[in-house]
C-alpha cells in the first residue's frame, strides 16, 4: 500500500521528490486500466460508500476472475479495501488516497485558494 504520509504538493508548486513520483506513478498505474476505473467509480459512487462484488460483477461483461483480478490490483495500490462478510466481500474507496492524488494534480495556485476558501 502507499505510503499515506508521503505528502506531495501540487506539481505546479515544486518537484515531486524521486520516492513521491514512484509511489504516485502506482497509484495512477493501478487506475489507468478502463475496468478498473469503472470498478473504482462504480464503488465510490455506490449507496453508502460500499459496494458488494456481486453489484459490481454485473456492470461487466468479463468472468468474475477477471474482476477479482481489477479488484485486487485496486486493493494492493491502497486505493480500496475489502471486507468479507459471509461469501460476499464488500469494498470501500480509500477517500484520503484519492484527495492525495486529487491534490498533486491541482495548480498550486488553485489549491492554495482552496484551502483559504474552505
Amino acid at each position: 500500500m502507499i505510503a499515506m504520509d508521503a505528502c506531495c504538493s501540487p506539481l505546479a508548486r515544486e518537484p515531486l521528490s524521486e520516492e513521491q513520483s514512484v509511489e504516485l506513478a502506482k497509484l495512477f498505474k493501478a487506475m489507468a486500466d478502463p475496468v478498473r476505473l469503472r470498478l473504482l467509480s462504480l464503488i465510490a459512487s455506490h449507496a453508502g460508500g460500499e459496494a458488494c462484488v456481486c453489484d459490481l460483477t454485473d456492470a461487466f461483461d468479463l468472468t468474475g476472475p477477471t474482476i477479482s483480478h481489477h479488484l485486487k490490483v485496486l486493493r494492493e495500490s491502497g486505493l480500496i479495501t475489502g471486507e468479507r462478510r459471509g461469501t460476499w466481500v464488500y469494498y470501500r474507496v480509500h477517500p484520503e488516497v484519492l484527495a492525495r492524488l486529487s491534490a498533486v494534480l491541482v495548480p498550486g495556485d488553485a489549491a492554495a485558494a482552496e484551502v483559504v476558501s474552505a
